[in-house]
């Protein structure tokens, strides 16, 4: 995995996971960024791939930019069109794949450990935050 900062888009499989968002038709978008969500918290307690987390937590920044207290994704590596006003039903799921993402067995979670990863963790539990508030 191509990583060069802690960001939700600043890594290569995130990057990429963009370029099928930007493929989606208008209105499949949601149904893609579920599909992450659902993909991490169908793991239950198995171990989480790295490329499944990182594609739950870009889809979590795109959810949370439309929510109160979120940030916008103005990162060149996100999506180059704009996403649809999201349902609200993601929110609830966004949290749980995210805390899944914070809870092992993590491939996620035990790179960024292993380089002290707090930062890291803190823009996760951020987004997080901004879900769980909305």
């Amino acid at each position: 995995m191509g990583t060069w900062d802690i960001g939700p888009f600043d890594n290569d499989t995130a990057a990429d996971f963009s370029y099928r968002v930007d493929g989606a038709p208008a209105e499949e978008k949601a149904e893609v960024l579920r599909g992450a969500f659902r993909e991490v918290t169908g793991t239950g307690g198995e171990y989480l791939d790295a490329d499944l987390a990182v594609e739950a937590i870009a889809s979590a920044a795109l959810l949370a930019a439309q929510c109160p207290g979120g940030e916008p994704v103005t990162t060149s590596y996100g999506p180059k069109e704009p996403l649809p006003v999201l349902p609200a039903d993601l929110r609830p799921e966004a949290v749980a794949a995210l805390d899944r993402v914070l809870t092992e067995p993590s491939e996620l979670l035990e790179l960024w450990e292993e380089s002290d990863g707090e930062e890291w963790k803190a823009g996760v539990r951020g987004l997080r935050a901004v879900l769980a508030g909305a």
